[in-house]
């Protein structure tokens, strides 16, 4: 997952919206190996994307993919960056497709706006398999398409919907660190309403690396 969220950073421009990264991540990481990609109208209906067809104009804009026919149930695409061809469809690239949909479990998560969201992505594949994590301010910004201003205001955010125990930059200023809420208090997977059989933080460790 950091691989592929440095990747975008770099692929895409800075004036790309949380919205159109979010879409482009999907597409990364559903991509085949001729670089074609489905995304089920549902799943853009359940990252509440499915009528912004304003984000694909900003990727197709940036050159990054080209949009094919959209039919009752999908929305097809063709990534014509380079660095997307060729790519083998790893288990671990789809597992962690449907982990960037609810990174943390808190229900809140789906209803904050693109920005916020993609922070959240952001964050949870930097953390630890303690709940806690670490990272330079300025990749985070990089990463997430915004200034330190901005994501500082969107830490706040996360902090006041819960998604964050808490967050701090370090004497320096140029490292942040945060802690998730305590994950046993959560009794249901937030996506699918199943039990718990592993913790978010054992997720996390399993995604933080995947491409």
């Amino acid at each position: 997952m950091r691989q592929t969220l440095t990747y975008l950073a770099s692929a895409l421009p800075r004036s790309c919206s949380p919205g159109a990264r979010l879409v482009a991540l999907q597409c990364a990481l559903r991509a085949d190996l001729n670089g074609e990609v489905r995304l089920p109208l549902g799943l853009l209906r359940g990252m509440r994307l499915h009528q912004r067809a304003d984000l694909w104009d900003e990727l197709e804009y940036a050159g990054w993919l080209r949009r094919g026919a959209r039919s009752r149930v999908q929305v097809r695409a063709h990534l014509l960056d380079a660095a997307m061809q060729g790519q083998p469809r790893r288990p671990q690239r789809a597992r962690s497709a449907h982990w960037a949909l609810q990174p943390l479990p808190r229900a809140t998560y789906r209803s904050l706006p693109g920005a916020s969201r993609l922070a959240a992505v952001a964050l949870a594949s930097h953390t630890r398999s303690d709940g806690t994590g670490a990272a330079d301010m300025e990749l985070l910004a990089h990463l997430c398409g915004q200034t330190p201003l901005q994501l500082s205001d969107l830490f706040d955010r996360l902090t006041s919907s819960r998604l964050l125990s808490s967050w701090r930059r370090t004497g320096l200023e140029d490292e942040v660190l945060w802690e998730l809420p305590h994950l046993s208090r959560i009794s249901g997977h937030p996506a699918t309403g199943q039990p718990r059989t592993r913790t978010l933080n054992a997720r996390q460790k399993d995604h933080s690396g995947c491409a």
